[in-house]
């Protein structure tokens, strides 16, 4: 379970998508996730499938190792499709058993649900697989930028977000050696109800919390034994500019929209 969760993980690759300037994929996925809200019938939803589709091919990262992010997240996916299906009395009834009753309507909110938080983890997932942390911290420093004019700590809140990316795939790794320790050690992770399990994973997550505090303690003392100062005066490396092919894919993503909905509405 620990291995499936993908988010923050970077995919290197040499594709068109990986080349795009951060902040034409942070927008542009952003854009999508709210589309995912819009539709109403199944027509927007199979351009939505259409433009997913295409986006992964383009980003030359493999399908299964996209969608294994998803095998972390399928509890949810189950508790939100019976909240949905069971707790919608609107429609007409297709099955009804004791105080259980099924609805055209529930079905059809729950399928739709479903479908959004699937598309709505690929999407995001997609983001961090074709952005190294460092370029989406530019990504998102720059799109942040005005707010600096009501005194919003931009550089700060950016520089935390890309920590918290890198510090996802170690604390998952870390986790998965702490667990495999105590396995060898004949701890019982497995059996026993809700109380024993969480009684189980305390030899787990003491050892865990006390790595992160070291980790995080040692990263503050290297970034001030190297003087490091952000926000204003710092420069880049490499300063972000946009270039052809990233007003192409704003002009991709915008036509998208205005395709699926108007299909959404028609069908």
């Amino acid at each position: 379970m620990i291995r499936d969760i993908t988010i923050g993980q970077y995919y290197p690759s040499n594709s068109r998508l990986h080349r795009l300037d951060p902040r034409v994929k942070i927008v542009c996925t952003l854009i999508y996730l709210v589309s995912l809200f819009l539709f109403q019938s199944i027509g927007g939803y199979i351009i939505a499938t259409l433009f997913l589709a295409s986006v992964i091919r383009i980003s030359k990262v493999p399908f299964k190792f996209i969608v294994k992010g998803l095998k972390a997240v399928v509890m949810l996916l189950v508790i939100t499709v019976l909240f949905n299906l069971f707790l919608t009395k609107t429609g007409t009834v297709l099955f009804s058993l004791w105080i259980f009753k099924v609805t055209d309507e529930g079905l059809r909110t729950a399928v739709f649900m479903t479908i959004r938080l699937i598309y709505l983890i690929l999407g995001s997932s997609l983001m961090t697989f074709t952005t190294t942390p460092n370029a989406l911290t530019d990504g998102i420093e720059k799109l942040l930028w005005p707010l600096r004019k009501i005194k919003f700590p931009v550089h700060e809140i950016a520089m935390m977000m890309s920590i918290a990316l890198r510090f996802i795939p170690i604390l998952l790794e870390e986790t998965d050696k702490i667990m495999k320790a105590q396995l060898a050690r004949g701890a019982d992770l497995e059996s026993g109800n809700i109380i024993q399990k969480a009684k189980a994973m305390i030899p787990i997550l003491v050892p865990l919390f006390v790595s992160a505090f070291r980790r995080a303690n040692d990263l503050a003392m290297a970034m001030e034994a190297r003087c490091y100062r952000g926000g204003e005066g710092r420069t880049k490396m490499k300063p972000l500019v946009y270039e052809r092919k990233d007003y192409i894919a704003y002009a991709i993503t915008v036509l998208y929209v205005v395709f699926a909905v108007v299909i959404d509405r028609v069908v």
